[in-house]
């Protein structure tokens, strides 16, 4: 699943995206710098582990859900905190994962 088709998946079920970013360091300057309620990472980013963006999250208390083709046991801890999902993933499974995480409104 790549970022466009999740993105489009994500507004068809009904959620604001507010950013989608392709690399460590953009991630990192997203976190940084806009308000938003959870996050879907790809394990990895432009080559890069995302462990580092996970460990940003976490900091802000921000929910996040991990998408990757590796099991837990291959990542981080940062990584292995959250909900793995492992790719390929169902959309359903993302769109659930996320509504599990979110407050109700």
């Amino acid at each position: 699943m790549i970022a466009l088709d999740l993105e489009d998946m994500l507004a068809d079920a009904d959620f604001e995206i507010a950013g989608v970013v392709s690399t460590l360091e953009a991630a990192l300057r997203f976190i940084e710098t806009h308000a938003f309620d959870a996050a879907i990472l790809d394990a990895n980013l432009g080559g890069a582990s995302a462990a580092p963006a996970a460990a940003a999250l976490a900091a802000r208390s921000l929910p996040y859900v991990v998408l990757s083709g590796y099991s837990s046991a291959q990542h981080p801890v940062a990584l292995r905190e959250a909900v793995l999902l492992t790719k390929p993933v169902d959309p359903v499974l993302v769109i659930q994962a996320l509504r599990d995480l979110l407050p109700v409104q």
